[in-house]
């Protein structure tokens, strides 16, 4: 696929699994046959690619996003959680704010598809990372941060319907690629202005750490997606250490609702009408994972 055209896979693939098996053999062969059919990408509506995905999420996994919360890197703990897979939406779907929710916020996130399930305790290596990964996509782990942390419900502050954006397509890595998961460079901008700009490097638990300890956890099945957290630049800042220590004195109640108010004051939250666009790929363009464009309404 390029930014013109795609080519069909000549079979249908009721899963993402197939995809990801017979597909993608099918798809390389395409890539190499001038003679193959297209079909002009502009005629179509592209929806998420991982429809029978489960979400599996890590919370606070960047560096640089530990700093801004607050959080001590070197003494962080690796934050495991889910999302709705109802919160699946396309690469071009609205993101609808409900109406209830002040303080809605974006979170560019590289995903990980499973290409081989997990059926109980593993040890991943950087070494046989390869065989676990069945491809890379974009994904925007939306989240209404006035629900998630004043009621600590991370799975409904981050479950609400279109809150998990992902594709445009599954970027299907060769295993020498695989280990270059660390140069890619996560984007993301509102409104044409950069918020989010980080390499996968930075990290705290890389992809072999987390699967190793989610598959102590449950099992895990070919195609299930893994969000990895977030870079540094989220509309989320926490207050200053004075009014922390000063909050931690009044009633919890009155200590969130504060903290709601003192949060709405700042433009960077998410805005109906504000454009939305997030991207991954490597420096050197040889791994491009697409782009997202969203539209807040």
């Amino acid at each position: 696929m390029n930014d013109a055209d795609v080519l069909p896979l000549p079979d249908e693939f009721a899963t993402t699994a197939e995809v990801l098996g017979e597909g993608t053999e099918l798809a390389r062969r395409l890539l190499v046959n001038p003679a193959a059919h297209r079909v002009p990408l502009s005629g179509l509506r592209l929806l998420h690619p991982v429809p029978d995905a489960r979400i599996l999420c890590q919370g606070a996994n960047y560096r640089s996003h530990m700093v801004e919360s607050g959080m001590d890197p070197e003494r962080a703990f690796n934050m495991l959680f889910t999302k709705s897979t109802a919160s699946l939406a396309g690469p071009y779907a609205d993101i609808v704010r409900p109406t209830h929710v002040q303080l809605l916020d974006y979170e560019v996130e590289l995903g990980i598809v499973l290409g081989k399930a997990i059926t109980g305790p593993v040890t991943v290596t950087d070494e046989d990372l390869s065989d676990y990964i069945g491809a890379f996509v974009v994904a925007n782990d939306v989240s209404a941060r006035d629900i998630q942390l004043p009621q600590g419900q991370w799975y409904k502050g981050k479950s609400y319907r279109g809150f998990c954006p992902v594709g445009p397509y599954l970027c299907v890595p060769d295993p020498d690629e695989v280990g270059r998961w660390r140069e890619l460079r996560l984007t993301l901008s509102v409104n044409g202005e950069t918020r989010q700009d980080a390499l996968a490097g930075d990290m705290a638990f890389g992809p072999a750490a987390t699967l190793t300890e989610w598959s102590g956890l449950e099992r895990l099945d070919v195609g299930d997606l893994l969000l990895t957290g977030t870079p540094g630049g989220v509309a989320l800042q926490p207050p200053g250490r004075l009014v922390q220590r000063i909050s931690a004195l009044l009633p919890e109640e009155k200590r969130w609702e504060l903290f709601v108010k003192g949060q709405a004051k700042s433009d960077a939250y998410l805005k109906p009408g504000d454009h939305v666009e997030a991207a991954i790929r490597t420096d050197d363009g040889k791994l491009d994972l697409g782009v997202h464009r969203n539209t807040v309404r």
